[in-house]
C-alpha cells in the first residue's frame, strides 16, 4: 500500500472546496476499508445470497438490468452468472474478494448522478446497510447460486445444540432462532388442543367428545403416535387431502358456461380419495394421472385416473367451434401439469419464451403436442364428453353414515 506524506495532504487540502474535501474523505476511506477486507469481514456475519443478495438486486436492478429483454438496458443482466461475473469489455460487475475492482459496487457508490446506479430517475436507492451488505459478500468471496426452485436440494446442517423439547430437525432451527432472540418456547399443549389440531389437519372434521375424552384417558407414551395412526387409517384422511388435489386438477361437478349444466366427474374424485387412502405411491400416482390409459394393460381404474386432464370448462353454446374448444383443452392440460408437476407459470409460453423461467415456447408445445394425441372433438356431449367411461366407483359402495350422532 502506497503512502502519502501528511504534509503533501495538508497542502492539497487547503485548495480544496468544503465538498470536495467531503468527497476525498469519503473515498480515502472507502480505499483504506478496500485494502483490508479481514478487518472489516471479521465484524460482518457470513453473508447468503439468497437470504442477503438477490433480494437487493431483485428490488433495485432487476428491473433494468434482469430477464426482460425489452426492457433491459446496456445489454447486461444481473440475474445471471455470466452477467454478474463474466467480463464486460475489460471490467466485471463483481470481482470475488476484491471490492475495489468490482463495478457493480463503484456503480453504487458513485457520487455521480450519471453514473450511480440505481439512477436518480429510478426513484430507488440502495441503503447503507444494503452496500455494507453487497461489500460484505463480495469480500466473502461473494458466493452466488442459482433460483432456489433449479439447484439440487441439500439437506442444511443442523444447528449445535440440544433441547429437551426437540423432536425433529426441524425443532433444531427453531431453538437456535429462540436462543439467538431470547426466547422460551411455550408449555406442550393440552391434550384436548393437540387431539383436535391433529384431527382437524389430517381429516378436517374436528374430533368427536368421545374421541376427546379417550385421548385425554390414554396415558401410555405412544398415546400421540396411536392417535395419528388411527387418523391416517381413517377414510376420511384421503377426502381431507384431495382438497389441494381437486383444486389443483380444476374439479367441478358443473360445466362452467351459460346455465353450468351438470356432468359426471365424480368418479375421479373418488379414484383420488381412495388413492391417497391406499396411499399409492407418488410415481404410480403421478404416471397413472398422466397416461393410465397408454398403460399396456390398462384397467378401468388406470383409464379413470386419466380425468385429471378432463376438467376442462365446457361450453354448450351452439355457435361454440369444437375445434377451438378442443385446443383450449390441451392449453390446459398443459399448463396445468406444467403448474402442478413442475411448479411454473407456464402458461406465458403460449406466445413467447419465459421472462422469467428458463423455459421457451418451443419447449411449451413439445409438451402441447403430447397432450395433442386424443381422441377428443370439443364437443360438449351435455356433461358427457366422448370417449365416455362407464365404471362403477368403488368409494359408492361404502356405507354412510352420520358423522355426529
Amino acid at each position: 500500500m502506497m503512502f502519502v506524506p501528511m504534509s503533501l495532504v495538508e497542502a492539497r487540502l487547503q485548495s480544496l472546496t468544503a465538498l470536495q474535501v467531503a468527497w476525498f474523505v469519503r473515498w480515502s476511506l472507502w480505499v483504506v476499508l478496500a485494502a483490508a477486507p479481514g478487518r472489516v469481514q471479521a465484524q460482518i456475519p457470513a453473508i447468503d445470497f439468497d437470504r442477503d443478495i438477490r433480494p437487493i438486486l431483485s428490488d433495485k436492478c432487476f428491473a433494468c438490468h434482469g430477464p426482460d429483454e425489452q426492457q433491459r438496458q446496456a445489454d447486461l443482466r444481473l440475474d445471471e452468472r455470466a452477467g454478474l461475473f463474466g467480463d464486460l469489455g475489460g471490467y466485471r460487475a463483481v470481482v470475488p474478494g476484491r471490492p475495489e475492482e468490482s463495478e457493480l459496487l463503484r456503480r453504487v457508490l458513485a457520487e455521480e448522478d450519471d453514473l450511480r446506479m440505481p439512477p436518480p430517475e429510478s426513484k430507488l436507492a440502495i441503503t447503507a446497510d444494503e452496500t455494507a451488505k453487497l461489500r460484505a459478500w463480495i469480500e466473502q468471496g461473494a458466493a452466488w447460486s442459482g433460483h432456489w426452485a433449479y439447484e439440487p436440494i441439500v439437506d442444511p446442517p443442523l444447528p449445535p445444540g440440544v433441547t429437551d423439547w426437540m423432536r425433529n430437525g426441524i425443532d433444531a432451527f427453531v431453538a437456535a432462532a429462540a436462543r439467538q432472540n431470547g426466547l422460551e418456547p411455550q408449555s406442550e399443549a393440552p391434550r384436548e388442543q393437540l387431539i383436535r389440531r391433529v384431527t382437524l389437519d389430517l381429516t378436517g372434521v374436528p374430533p368427536t367428545p368421545e374421541e376427546i375424552d379417550a385421548f385425554q384417558r390414554d396415558t401410555s407414551p405412544a398415546a400421540y403416535e396411536k392417535l395419528v395412526d388411527r387418523l391416517l387409517s381413517s377414510p376420511r384422511y384421503g377426502q381431507r387431502m384431495a382438497w389441494d388435489w381437486l383444486e389443483a386438477g380444476r374439479y367441478a361437478d358443473t360445466d362452467g358456461f351459460q346455465g353450468d349444466p351438470t356432468r359426471t366427474m365424480w368418479p375421479w374424485r373418488d379414484w383420488l380419495v381412495d388413492a391417497l387412502n391406499r396411499n399409492m405411491p407418488f410415481d404410480e400416482f403421478t404416471i397413472t394421472m398422466l397416461a393410465g390409459d397408454l398403460f399396456p394393460e390398462a384397467t378401468p381404474e388406470d383409464v379413470l385416473a386419466t380425468g385429471f386432464n378432463r376438467n376442462h370448462m365446457f361450453n354448450g353454446e351452439g355457435g361454440r367451434i369444437p375445434e377451438e374448444t378442443r385446443v383450449e383443452n390441451v392449453f390446459d392440460r398443459t399448463e396445468t401439469v406444467a403448474t402442478v408437476w413442475l411448479g411454473l407459470t407456464f402458461t406465458c409460453c403460449r406466445c413467447h419464451d419465459h421472462k422469467y423461467d428458463p423455459f421457451t415456447q418451443k419447449e411449451y408445445y413439445r409438451l402441447f403436442a403430447f397432450f395433442n394425441n386424443t381422441s377428443e372433438d370439443g364437443r360438449s356431449g351435455r356433461g358427457k364428453t366422448p370417449p365416455v367411461l362407464n365404471y362403477l366407483s368403488r368409494l359408492s359402495c361404502v356405507p354412510k353414515k352420520p358423522i355426529w350422532n
